[in-house]
Formats: C-alpha cells, sequence, structure tokens
C-alpha cells in the first residue's frame, strides 16, 4: 500500500488476492478512484499471458454494457508489474450476499439478479464474447441495485494448456460447481453461449436453494459427476418452489446445449414469467432494490 504505478495510480488497500493477481483500491492523481489489477509477478514473466491479461479490460470495454465493468487504464509498472484498471464498484458479490443471508436468497431477488445478468450476456454472446466463469464470485451487486459481472471473458484471456495443468489455481479448479458439463471435459471449443447459460441456472439453482448442483466432494468426483450425472431437478432440493422457477433452472441445466435454453432472451423471458408466478406481479424495470441484499454482506 502507498506505493504509486507509473506516476499515476497509488494503492490505497488490498481487496483480494486470486491465482493470477492481486487486486487493490486505488486513487489517480486526478483523483479517480478504481481497482487496480497486478498480475503475479512470476506470471508477468510469461509474454502471452501478459498479452491476455492486458485483453480482459478490452473484451470488458467491448462489451459496452452498464453491467459489464470498464476498464479505465492497463500499463506495465517499472518494474515490470503488468495492472489494469477497472471500475471501483461499492456493494458486494451474489455469494458474500447469499452467506450473510444464511445461504439462500429469496426466489424474487434471485430472479430479478438473473434478469439483470441475462441482459448483459445477451449483449456479450451476440459479439461473439463467451464469459466461461458465471458463478456467485463472479456477480456483483452494488449499492444502488445495479448487477455488475466481474472478471468478463476470463476464459478468453486465460491458456488453455497451463490451466489444464493446474491443480490449484486457475479455470478448472478455480469453479468447478459451476461449469457446464463440456467445459468439465476441457472441450473448450464446444463451450458457447449456452455453456454461459448453463452457468447462470446453477448460480440460481445454488442461490434460491442454498446448496450446488452436485455436491461431491473432490474436484475428480465433481469433474466427473459434471460430465456423466444428470442435475436432479430443482424441486427435488426445493419442493416447494414454484412450477415456473423450477422450469427454469432446470432447462438450463441440461446436460445436452441443443435441450437448454436456445440463448440469453429466452432463458430471460421465462425468468420474467417466473417472476410474475412467484410475486403475481411483471418484473420491474428498475434497478433490484439492493440497499438491505447488500448491506447485511457488508456488515
Amino acid at each position: 500500500m502507498g506505493r504509486t504505478l507509473r506516476g499515476k495510480w497509488r494503492l490505497d488497500a488490498l481487496i483480494d488476492v486470486g491465482g493470477m493477481a492481486a487486486v487493490y483500491a486505488a486513487t489517480h492523481r486526478n483523483g479517480m478512484r478504481g481497482a487496480v489489477k497486478i498480475l503475479h509477478k512470476e506470471i508477468s514473466l510469461n509474454g502471452t499471458a501478459r498479452t491476455r491479461f492486458l485483453r480482459e479490460g478490452y473484451i470488458a470495454n467491448k462489451v459496452a454494457h452498464p453491467s459489464a465493468v470498464r476498464a479505465l487504464d492497463d500499463d506495465v509498472d517499472d518494474d515490470g508489474s503488468v495492472f489494469v484498471v477497472m471500475e471501483l464498484l461499492t456493494g458486494a458479490t451474489l455469494q458474500q450476499c447469499a452467506d450473510a443471508a444464511g445461504g439462500r436468497l429469496a426466489a424474487d431477488e434471485v430472479l430479478l439478479i438473473a434478469d439483470q445478468l441475462l441482459d448483459v450476456l445477451g449483449v456479450a454472446h451476440k459479439q461473439g464474447i463467451v464469459h466461461r466463469d458465471i458463478k456467485p464470485d463472479n456477480v456483483f451487486v452494488t449499492t444502488d441495485g445495479r448487477v455488475k459481472v466481474l472478471d468478463f471473458g476470463i476464459a478468453g484471456i486465460r491458456d488453455p494448456d497451463s490451466l489444464a495443468r493446474s491443480t490449484t489455481t486457475g479455470f478448472l479448479a478455480g469453479s468447478p460447481a459451476y461449469m457446464s458439463p463440456e467445459q468439465a471435459r476441457g472441450r473448450l471449443q464446444l463451450v458457447d453461449a449456452r455453456s454461459d447459460l448453463w452457468s447462470v441456472g446453477a448460480t440460481m439453482f445454488a442461490l434460491v436453494s442454498g446448496q450446488p448442483v452436485h455436491t461431491e466432494e473432490t474436484l475428480v468426483e465433481l469433474l466427473a459427476a459434471l460430465i456423466h450425472k444428470p442435475v436432479q431437478s430443482l424441486a427435488t432440493v426445493m419442493p416447494e418452489g414454484c412450477p415456473e422457477l423450477v422450469r427454469l433452472v432446470d432447462r438450463a441445466l441440461q446436460m445436452s446445449p441443443a435441450e437448454r435454453w436456445p440463448d440469453a432472451p429466452a432463458m430471460r423471458a421465462a425468468v420474467r414469467e417466473a417472476y410474475l408466478a412467484v410475486c403475481g406481479t411483471p418484473l420491474p424495470m428498475a434497478a433490484l432494490d439492493a440497499p438491505e441484499l447488500v448491506r447485511a454482506a457488508a456488515l
């Protein structure tokens, strides 16, 4: 903390540390705030990794949607540290919100979040961009009720060969509970927009039921289940669930991509039907009423 990158971004506080990078809250010399993601030095030595890391911001900005976190800057510091500066957000991830609420969120809240999430994914998919890492930790709810998707295009900026060899960090070990079957098989050439929709379904399943789609204990067992074992119906673990909600989630989690929702707009229409069935009123067009959802997570 206190270090200034390239004479312009002062690092104020550590936000998080991951397998590839550390993220800091920072202040620009002109007073603008941002979240600085610095690639770990041992990874920075790999020229391909550096190039793909910098591409993250370009992918996020290409989506050009309010729910895709914008990249504000990128550069290389004097010591060779590669960094990207993103929007600095105030709020909490869906995982933090669920943890603060005892492990589950109300169905109406999850549907409101899914509506915004599918909106931004629909825009991305039209541009040929597949997120490939949708999960509760990568969906952020701001204090003003806006959904923000983190790490957009992360699979596109990582090296599949090096990730496949990784046992503790990287794509395969990072969030297997939310990977589609084709992604779990390592068949990245088969991963498309419908793979993202599977991950949205897995996220919704976990948030409304309080448990993941598969409960195997080891990574090997979990990957095997993803590849070979159909996901149980949401009604099995949530018998009180609204039939429209169950139908929505169950279809998203089909093993075969051809049997899932065909695209994000189709799934989003089903989200709105489920919201009407759950709440008795149409889904509002305004932002999510987030303060209560986020406040407990912040505390």
